[in-house]
């Protein structure tokens, strides 16, 4: 039942609702609070945040999870300077958001209004589309066209400026609002059939082939074609960190345990929903081949020949039309991995790398190493949840817990794993664990990943990460989200600058009296991060042993409430701080020499 006289937030609001949409993240205030009001009234679930940053990143890994925009509502002025953060964090992973944001009134412009920036201006180079409706008419059309653009074509973010002046302003008759315009799923692109065959021969002449699988494929739903890729070709494959799933991590086609191998020796690589940059080392040398030739599948035509791709050989298109054209032109034939130097040099590296890796999450010091420790976490999860039934969505953020992690928790199905993606955020792990949460778990939740219908979400957080939005954890209470979150404490920024709690002291000591004391990457000493937990209602565990973490894991899994498993780890070396992929030749070199 619409009211008598429907102000601006009303049709916003409508707006949103005839477009489909169920949820809105954000935070209210002047002058977007009736907005977030009318929208509850009409059935749309609203997420209030403590932060518009943390919204922001909730929206966008939204967006990524259901395949339709995620909608962030802000106030204007450090609102949405604070909901910027998640523009580029869309922008960059080509997530499909919509933003939002309230304004000064239109006739205050220029003069100093309450929070007066003109966002417009600000935004409209970071986004697909900045616009701001001219009249109360004409929200729908205006909202429901930067809602399209957001995830047509390469997705990204749509921005709609909302001043107060029309977010108040009332119609007396509501057949004067024109109807919201519908918006169809995005249409599919075909691809060029010459093109397909020369790939085809391509791919046939290769003697180490190599598939690459990206986010982009996990965002497209491709799971299905390019699952009957692998099996029909017997072609060797390397997801992503947020392409695992697409593929199951337990087929035996899968070298991501060899990857280093795999890239020092792949001669034709064909990239689906993946790209070239810093995650896979440009595709240049010496991570890569130098011979090896790049063959691109992408809805993007600028992504087409970056860096050492070769255009003449990408295809523009919707991955799964192109590779089901791909599975048409192979049909019949098998990549002959029984003679293959390039498979047995890639098993014995897996062989010998797995052996490490189990080496490893056999330490059993005290306090516990990253293997260890991880290795606990995923044996007593497995025990409740089996990979093969989908039942576990993890997200990981923070530089050597994101980095370790992905190796070790194996996912069946795609989709289940979020982290910090291509803009390396620090920040997204509790607003992506509370995005995931609603994409799978809510009253109205639109995303399908495996059998298992409802999800056990994982948040696994490094200690610095985890003090970017600590205070979501009380959203997550707020909303009865019974989120599993352990805090991997090294008492540091990639590792922390003691080795007992004395030393530590003596530090921070020498900091107070402006001597040479703390380094820049120190935190707290043991810092108790599960009373945050304890103090909004959840429960929390403060654990140093593998026998205390297994059993925390157990009883977190099987709350009904926020639970943050605090896991005392060993400080670590000090040493010139490096995210792990990001270490070059010359980086090796300038190491050496520390």
């Amino acid at each position: 039942m619409s009211p008598p006289n429907p102000t601006g937030a009303y049709i916003i609001a409508r707006t949103l609702r005839d477009l489909g949409v169920t949820v809105v993240f954000g935070i209210v205030g002047v002058p977007v609070s009736d907005i977030a009001e009318q929208a509850i009234d009409l059935g749309i679930r609203f997420i209030g945040f403590r932060n518009e940053q943390a919204a922001s990143y909730a929206a966008t890994a939204y967006g990524y999870l259901t395949g339709k925009p995620g909608i962030c509502l802000v106030v204007g002025g450090p609102g949405i300077l604070h909901a910027i953060a998640g523009v580029g964090n869309a922008q960059a992973n080509n997530f499909p958001l919509l933003l939002l944001g309230g304004s000064v009134e239109t006739n205050l412009v220029t003069k100093g209004g309450f929070q007066e920036l003109d966002s417009i201006s600000l935004l409209t180079p970071h986004t697909k589309i900045s616009v701001r409706p001219s009249s109360i008419t004409s929200i729908p059309s205006v909202i429901a066209n930067a809602y399209r653009c957001s995830f047509y074509g390469r997705p990204g973010t749509g921005f709609v400026d909302l001043p107060a002046d029309i977010i108040m302003d009332q119609c007396e008759h509501l057949e004067d609002i024109e109807e919201t315009p519908k918006v169809a799923h995005p249409p599919a692109g075909g691809a060029d059939e010459a093109r397909l065959l020369k790939v085809r021969d391509i791919i046939k002449k290769a003697k180490a082939p190599l598939v690459l699988i990206g986010k982009g494929a996990a965002y497209a739903q491709a799971e299905g074609v390019i699952r009957r890729l692998i099996s029909a070709t017997g072609l060797p494959f390397l997801p992503s960190p947020m392409g695992k799933g697409v593929l199951p991590d337990s087929h035996p086609q899968n070298v991501s345990s060899a990857r280093s191998a795999a890239l020092k020796m792949a001669d034709v690589v064909l990239i689906l929903g993946a790209r070239l940059n810093w995650i896979f080392h440009y595709g240049e040398p010496p991570k890569w081949n130098p011979e090896a030739r790049f063959i691109q599948v992408d809805i993007s035509p600028e992504e087409l020949g970056s860096n050492a791709a070769d255009a003449e050989l990408a295809i523009v298109g919707d991955v799964n039309i192109v590779v089901e054209r791909l599975n048409h032109h192979l049909t019949n034939w098998k990549y002959d991995v029984s003679s293959s130097e390039f498979i047995v040099k890639l098993m014995a590296a897996k062989q010998k790398n797995e052996a490490i890796a189990a080496k490893a999450a056999a330490d059993l010091s005290i306090p516990l190493t990253y293997a260890c420790a991880f290795d606990t976490i995923k044996t007593a999860l497995h025990s409740l949840s089996p990979p093969e039934e989908g039942g576990i969505v993890y997200v990981a953020e923070g530089a050597n817990t994101m980095d370790i992690s992905r190796s070790i928790f194996p996912l069946e199905y795609p989709r289940l794993r979020l982290d910090a993606g291509t803009y390396a955020t620090m920040g997204i792990g509790l607003p992506y664990a509370i995005a995931a949460y609603e994409a799978y778990n809510g009253p109205n939740a639109q995303a399908v990943s495996g059998p298992a219908r409802r999800k056990k979400v994982v948040a696994i957080e490094g200690d610095s990460a985890f003090g970017f939005t600590g205070m979501e954890v009380e959203t997550m209470a707020r909303f009865r989200m019974d989120i599993l979150i352990f805090v991997i404490n090294n008492c540091g920024i990639y590792f922390g600058d003691s080795d007992s709690e004395a030393d530590w002291t003596e530090r921070q000591g020498r900091t107070v009296k402006g001597e040479a004391g703390l380094r820049s990457w120190a935190l707290g000493w043991e810092v108790k991060y599960e009373k945050i937990a304890q103090a909004v209602g959840g429960i929390g565990f403060f654990v140093r042993t593998p026998e205390e973490l297994h059993k925390a894991t157990i009883a977190g899994f099987h709350a009904k409430v926020p639970v943050i498993v605090n896991v005392i780890i060993q400080s670590g070396k000090v040493e010139k701080p490096s995210f792990g992929w990001q270490i070059t030749a010359q980086n090796k070199k300038n190491k050496a020499r520390l």
